[in-house]
């Protein structure tokens, strides 16, 4: 005969975890600093540069503020060291720099890019940080889809940077366009980047947090396919011959990692290496053989779009002060004296070198290519075991893999073939992601494990398991 106890086994029943009012807030806030860097050009084209410096630098001081209130568990011995004394040297640059206005104003956005991004890392776990990239990129992508739609629709014809409309009967070169008007005639869309490139990579980094958000079984996959969708759909519109081959690069880093967590045995990922560094290694060979076979296929030059022109002006400037460089400017000035009208490419002051190693040595010279490089370096190096190597810390030698683990090496893979062609390592959302992802992995080498992912259930909202 059954009895009634007053002592049951089972725990009362209670409310589910919920997050904090204020915690959400916060990471709101995280979700608008990471899309601020995502969208990069497009405060410039909206608002113009005043707008953006304020902007900038109000956001850098409330995320400061921020910093100091919250007092996140930080071990500040884990810092990424490399990128900090790459940001020193650039702040040294000051003394010997031939440009000081534009060396000042371009790091104030160096240092706040930075700021920020250690701030992100430090207060959001790495469930919540790949959960706000992901909204962040769902802002850039949409804004992007019904920009274009709302010029083609309601403007009706090409718009220039602040909504300013093309006087008729004057000659505009393309490139000064913010949006060509192309959504419906086939061309290469621009989004509110007001450039093909920056959206192509962009929606490359939204196609790979996506998919990591859907295998890692995210709510709402349904939608998350559809953001995928639109996310491939406006890198196809983009045409970015090198955002093309940073997919490439991708999907040969992807399964590399894959092969490589099938290892059960010590050595057992020597072949893959090997097999890895071949690939590699001829892959790139072919693809310099082949060059002009395949940017003809994707629809470019073989000097990347006139881009030779402009590493040899760079790399004879470079020379001639080969150990410290000219001084910091990341981007160049293109009002400064010293820039404007140095290298014109369709009537427009060019405002990068096109290459991230050139361009670090053309400012920053030998000293500051080897803090550049090892920064890299040391970035691709822990991302890549962040990947591949099964999460212990215990005796526990089985537990699975996170999909969310994948992230910062597939970016590395990103930002190290944009840096062949483009600057973009070195500002906006590619430093942004570097220093970010970096200080992540270095304060929290495990998901879930470690005083900055083990924060309280009733702020997370999640359980750090």
């Amino acid at each position: 005969m059954a009895v009634h106890t007053n002592h049951p086994v089972a725990a009362p029943p209670r409310a589910p975890v919920r997050e904090t009012t204020g915690h959400l807030l916060l990471r709101g806030w995280c979700i608008f600093v990471i899309a601020g860097a995502l969208a990069g050009t497009a405060w410039l084209m909206a608002f113009g540069t005043v707008v953006s410096g304020v902007v900038a630098v109000a956001t850098g001081i409330v995320s400061i503020t921020l910093w100091f209130v919250l007092r996140p568990d930080v071990q500040w011995r884990r810092l990424p060291w490399y990128a900090l004394l790459y940001v020193a040297w650039a702040i040294a640059s000051l003394i010997w720099t031939a440009y000081p206005g534009a060396t000042e104003l371009t790091l104030l956005l160096l240092l706040t890019t930075t700021v920020q991004a250690m701030f992100v890392g430090s207060v959001l776990t790495w469930r919540e940080l790949v959960r706000s990239i992901a909204s962040a990129l769902k802002w850039v992508l949409s804004l992007s889809i019904l920009f274009e739609l709302w010029v083609s629709l309601f403007w009706g014809g090409p718009i220039l940077p602040e909504f300013g409309r093309p006087e008729a009967g004057v000659h505009y070169d393309p490139i000064v366009y913010w949006s060509r008007d192309n959504l419906f005639d086939g061309g290469r869309i621009q989004g509110i980047f007001g450039n093909a490139n920056p959206l192509a990579y962009v929606a490359l980094v939204a196609m790979i947090v996506f998919a990591v958000r859907f295998a890692s079984r995210a709510p709402r996959r349904l939608l998350l396919a559809g953001w995928f969708l639109l996310a491939a759909y406006l890198f196809v519109r983009a045409g970015s011959a090198t955002a093309t081959l940073a997919a490439g690069a991708v999907v040969v880093v992807l399964v590399t990692v894959l092969l490589m967590r099938t290892a059960r045995r010590p050595g057992g990922r020597t072949r893959y290496y090997i097999a890895y560094a071949v690939v590699a290694l001829g892959g790139l060979t072919a693809l310099w053989l082949a060059r002009d076979a395949v940017f003809s296929m994707l629809g470019r030059s073989s000097d990347l779009t006139g881009r030779e022109g402009i590493w040899t002006a760079v790399w004879e400037k470079a020379v001639e002060r080969p150990i410290v460089g000219w001084g910091f400017s990341t981007p160049w000035v293109p009002t400064d004296p010293h820039f404007d009208g140095w290298i014109v490419d369709h009537g427009q002051t060019v405002m990068q070198a096109h290459n991230m190693w050139l361009d670090v040595f053309f400012q920053l010279g030998a000293i500051g290519l080897l803090f550049i490089a090892v920064t890299m370096a040391a970035f691709v190096w822990r991302s890549w075991f962040f990947a591949v190597d099964r999460p212990r810390w215990d005796l526990v030698a089985d537990r699975p893999y996170s999909p969310i683990t994948l992230v910062p090496t597939l970016v590395g893979a990103i930002l190290l073939v944009q840096g062949l062609a483009e600057s973009g390592p070195l500002l906006g959302w590619g430093w942004f992601f570097i220093v970010m992802l970096a200080f992540k992995i270095k304060q929290a080498p495990l998901i879930g494990r470690g005083p900055s992912e083990e924060r309280l259930l009733g702020e997370q909202g999640e359980s750090p398991r």
